[in-house]
């Protein structure tokens, strides 16, 4: 019965991210960068990594990027949203992992939205085969800080509230 909860509010997990995403994407930013977006979807990514460990927190932010991709129809966005997904997840990971002390979720969550930007940056360079795009970089890292931020905020509020349906999973002394 506790692996089915799980399982459900995982789902749940990933139903939410896409609706993020989506909703995001009609969302037009007035912003100096364009194709910068607010990540709230990551927020998703990063409140399961809390919850539930890097292991879900990966699968759920793969699902994510996939059902996305289906949802809107655009294969090329799969590529971006994946590679940012996976190395966003992994940096969130090593940095709530080997740095409790150092970082707390804000911090975490504005290293994941760095990462996610390399990544995106790198693969529409190599998609693109132009270097040259790496100069928009210190744009979109700029903006990271001010998104990452308001994600790493926002999962602080949320991740408190759900210790009280996962007490078991959730690493409540680093929220």
């Amino acid at each position: 019965m506790k692996n089915l909860r799980k399982l459900v509010f995982l789902s749940l997990l990933v139903s939410l991210g896409l609706a993020l995403s989506i909703l995001e994407s009609f969302m037009p930013i007035p912003f100096i960068a364009p194709g910068a977006k607010l990540g709230l979807s990551n927020m998703v990514v990063l409140i399961t990594l809390v919850v539930f460990g890097f292991k879900e927190a990966l699968v759920v932010g793969i699902l994510k990027s996939i059902l996305f991709s289906l949802a809107t129809g655009s294969i090329s966005s799969l590529f971006y949203s994946l590679s940012g997904a996976i190395l966003s997840c992994i940096t969130m990971y090593i940095v709530y992992s080997y740095f409790p002390n150092i970082y707390s979720l804000i911090g975490v969550s504005i290293f994941g939205a760095v990462a996610h930007n390399i990544a995106q940056v790198s693969v529409a360079s190599l998609m693109m085969k132009n270097l040259k795009i790496f100069s928009y970089l210190p744009v979109l890292l700029l903006a990271s800080l001010f998104t990452g931020y308001f994600v790493g905020l926002s999962s602080i509020f949320i991740s408190k509230n759900l210790k009280k349906n996962f007490p078991n999973n959730c690493d409540t002394s680093r929220i």
